[in-house]
């Protein structure tokens, strides 16, 4: 059995404790034993010095998106270069069990490296389980796991379809939440804001949650509004939960757009408020005051109804009519264009040679390249465009992060995909920055910068708290039995480099990273190793 003698360093168990000298051993997949500083290795050990640096637990991502780049390249360069260690996806849509009539399972995330040959693959996928077994088949250098996404829920039942669903409908549903639950789901991942999960109603998803409830799981969700209705939102999940059993957790908290900014400090007594009566919820953040998305979000939710947005917006008439729902909306719908305002929406992945010229330019600035207002250039973009067209939107303040980073029930989530920049075709530039840097710039900026936390807190933050949260057992924290998810890093280098402008520049600090005793970042490079297991919200439950 191979083993690593971790020595020299500054030992952070992922509890929140502070930093103590100590010398760790990795046998095979887990610690073997931690012990005090300067003890002889073990004969044959690989010794590894540590000495000026942090040995921390691997971190954990608890809102991936890494459902198509894991299955092309599963060495997700971007998360591992920042001591990530596990990925948790789900929000919204996940390709798995695969929907009646769609074209595959990647409608948002698109295929896995273009390949055409998972669209067969993935029409066979009849249980949510079947995608993670693709994936254990193709390997990752980093653990993975998934809830099941709520939209995908709501097409199973009934397709992009508006209303109330039947009784059969919401029985078909949650039998597909059950089977997600039994093959190892943490739970069911919403995202409110999106067709056609967004024609969900609340009485829907409480039934729903009570299939995850049953198996002791999570309801984890983008609330039906973060900008002017946040609180609604907010109350709306906790009524679902409350309904149903099933524990609460908030997807990137933030208040979006600036009417909304005060209203965080009311969200977070709120939820403090329902804690400290007993009940079950966390959130996860992402480090950036800009958000990410699809164009199409600009455009109000029923104007996807039945998956026909580009044909709406061929038709004269229909345009018209959705135009107007962006020039005024009616507060039904979170207006994202508006809140963002042109200068402050910014368009990326434009593939057609036509529009390469827009990036990296606001859709301010597009519109008046095409003499257009900029309702007109974005739908003109959505409609021309052959594949999905995302958009960065400023709409948070900074103030905010920090406020929301001292509640010790707040964890991290990138809300992005982990790849290698080297081989996007624009070298990732035009992506979002939290892809390349939220677990970096957590440890360089709000840390060592800032002082808003302490480095033995935010590095509990990234792991031992949302190993608790996802019931994870042996992962999170540094201890003997536990598997060997370790990460040593500078914390007087550590910084993210990423940016609006460049999205595609590696976090630098993290020196080597181990995977369930397997080293996959040496000295800063990815050895290519791929040990990652899958996880499952499941594994030692069963049905209450």
């Amino acid at each position: 059995m191979s083993q690593t003698w971790i020595t020299g360093g500054t030992l952070l168990d992922g509890t929140g404790t502070p930093g103590r000298r100590a010398d760790l051993l990795i046998e095979g997949e887990r610690i073997a034993r931690i012990s005090g500083p300067g003890g002889p290795a073990p004969a044959g050990a690989e010794v590894v010095d540590a000495t000026g640096l942090t040995v921390a637990p691997g971190f954990i991502d608890v809102m991936s998106h890494s459902v198509s780049t894991l299955l092309h390249d599963g060495l997700s360069v971007g998360k591992v270069t920042q001591g990530v260690t596990t990925e948790i996806m789900g929000e919204g849509w996940t390709p798995a069990p695969a929907v009646e009539g769609e074209a595959h399972g990647f409608p948002i995330h698109g295929l896995p490296g273009e390949d055409a040959a998972w669209i067969e693959r993935s029409r066979g996928w009849t249980r949510f389980g079947d995608w993670l077994s693709a994936q254990e088949e193709v390997g990752a250098a980093v653990n993975f796991g998934s809830f099941i996404g709520g939209a995908t829920v709501r097409m199973a039942g009934r397709g992009h379809a508006e209303g109330d669903s039947t009784p059969e409908q919401i029985a078909q549903m949650r039998r597909v939440v059950r089977g997600a639950m039994e093959d190892g789901a943490f739970g069911m991942a919403t995202a409110l804001i999106y067709p056609p999960g967004s024609y969900a109603s609340t009485d829907e998803l409480a039934a729903l949650c009570e299939e995850v409830a049953a198996f002791g799981g999570i309801y984890i969700t983008h609330m039906r509004s973060e900008s002017a209705a946040i609180l609604d939102g907010l109350e709306e999940a906790l009524d679902i939960t409350g309904r149903s059993g099933a524990r609460l957790h908030l997807y990137h908290l933030k208040a979006a757009g600036e009417a909304a900014w005060p209203k965080m400090e009311q969200l977070i007594e709120r939820v403090n408020a329902e804690r400290a009566a007993g009940r079950d919820i966390s959130a996860d953040m992402y480090l950036y005051t800009a958000g990410g998305t699809g164009l199409a979000a600009l455009a109000p939710p029923w104007a996807s109804e039945g998956d026909q947005l580009v044909e709406r917006l061929r038709d004269p008439q229909s345009r018209a009519t959705i135009r107007q729902a962006i020039l005024e909306p009616d507060g039904t719908w979170e207006p994202l264009g508006s809140l963002a305002g042109p200068a402050g929406a910014f368009p990326v992945g434009l593939k057609l040679p036509e529009h390469r010229a827009y990036i990296g330019k606001s859709l301010a600035d597009i519109a008046q390249a095409r003499g257009q207002d900029w309702i007109d250039a974005a739908l003109d973009l959505i409609t021309l465009e052959p594949e999905r067209v995302g958009c960065l939107l400023h709409l948070m303040t900074e103030k905010n992060i920090e406020r929301q980073l001292l509640e010790p029930w707040v964890m991290l989530g990138s809300d992005a995909a982990g790849y290698d920049p080297a081989l996007q075709p624009d070298g990732g530039t035009t992506g979002h920055p939290r892809a390349m840097g939220n677990f970096a710039r957590l440890l360089g900026h709000y840390v060592r910068e800032r002082g808003v936390l302490t480095l033995q807190d935010a590095v509990h933050r990234m792991t031992g708290l949302p190993a608790g949260h996802l019931r994870l057992t042996d992962r999170g924290e540094l201890r003997a039995g536990a598997f060997a998810d370790v990460v040593v890093f500078d914390p007087a280098t550590i910084q993210d480099r990423a940016t609006y402008a460049d999205a595609g520049q590696l976090s630098t600090g993290v020196r080597d990273v181990w995977v369930n005793g397997v080293r996959v970042l040496r000295d800063g490079q990815h050895t290519r190793a791929l040990p990652g297991h899958r996880l499952s919200g499941s594994q030692q439950r069963s049905p209450q």
